[in-house]
């Protein structure tokens, strides 16, 4: 006997007509807001076209030095400045270069919208047990919940684009930020807060000067999970219409082209472990540097 056999035929209907209302609901918000909030998104999809088209008008020796320099400044180690440089040299050699332009531009919007919207959330969890209760489901649902399931309704109110599918990549990508944020700060020892309170610090300079540099390995840790999680993003993001390296990997998963994904496939783990590595030494200096300034 089928499960659905066990409820009697009015409570089945009576579930068709719930879904039918949520459908018609949704919908007709969709059609009243969507143009609001596709204006509301504007400004962010004009910045990372813009983003991309600079980067991609840029001539590519200059672009490479550029990546080299800023993964030394993030590391201070050549030799992943070198690996950096190198990675990109072979990414053009095989006809990569504009697709990885493309997804390096949003992987670095949706970066900056995950650090600017997750760390002020994150925060304001670790100093309210009421607000962490309240957003801690929000953020469980977020990381459960399938990506093609939130793409419906992204899809719906924006269409197909580059906003819907840089939606999706945040929405996928913020919980590890604000998770981390939350904890780094929530595990800052009680005697350096009470020692700060001692010298008369007030709470924004506790925040500030005390909990965010002892709570940096926490945040970078959380910026270093943003970013891997934006990349596996890539892939599905690029069937709403989000040019990148997704588009070739999934053409090649349709046409069963091994070499065309296995190829644009390694691209994105070069990506992952540069952003990686240079993200974590970068948290690591900073921390020996705030370690230093706080001994003298």
């Amino acid at each position: 006997m089928e499960f659905l056999d066990e409820f009697p035929e009015m409570g089945r209907k009576d579930l068709r007509e719930l879904k039918k209302g949520i459908d018609a609901s949704f919908r007709e918000f969709s059609r009243a807001n969507g143009d609001g909030i596709e204006a509301f998104f504007e400004p962010l999809m004009h910045f990372m076209v813009w983003l991309e088209k600079l980067m991609l008008a840029t001539p590519w020796p200059i672009m490479i030095l550029i990546f080299g320099l800023l993964a030394w400044w993030g590391s201070r180690s050549i030799w992943l400045a070198l690996g950096t440089v190198a990675s990109f040299l072979v990414i053009g050699y095989f006809g990569m270069w504009e697709d990885t332009m493309a997804t390096v531009a949003i992987i670095s919007v949706a970066t900056l919208v995950c650090i600017g919207v997750g760390i002020p959330l994150g925060i304001l969890m670790s100093r309210s047990d009421r607000m962490q209760a309240a957003i801690t489901p929000i953020l469980d649902i977020m990381q459960t919940i399938p990506s093609f399931v939130y793409l419906i309704p992204i899809i719906m109110l924006l269409g197909i684009g580059k906003v819907p599918g840089l939606l999706a990549v945040c929405v996928y990508a913020i919980p590890p930020i604000v998770r981390l944020t939350n904890l780094g700060i929530r595990l800052v020892d009680k005697e350096v807060l009470e020692a700060a309170d001692a010298f008369g610090a007030s709470s924004r300079q506790k925040l500030f000067d005390v909990q965010i540099p002892l709570a940096l390995p926490n945040i970078f840790a959380g910026v270093n999970q943003t970013i891997m999680m934006a990349l596996a993003m890539v892939v599905i993001a690029s069937m709403i219409g989000v040019k990148g390296l997704g588009v070739p990997v999934l053409r090649a998963i349709s046409n069963q082209y091994l070499a065309l994904g296995l190829m644009n496939g390694l691209a994105i783990v070069a990506l992952a472990i540069i952003f990686d590595r240079v993200s974590q030494q970068y948290g690591k200096r900073l921390q020996k540097h705030r370690e230093g300034g706080h001994g003298v």
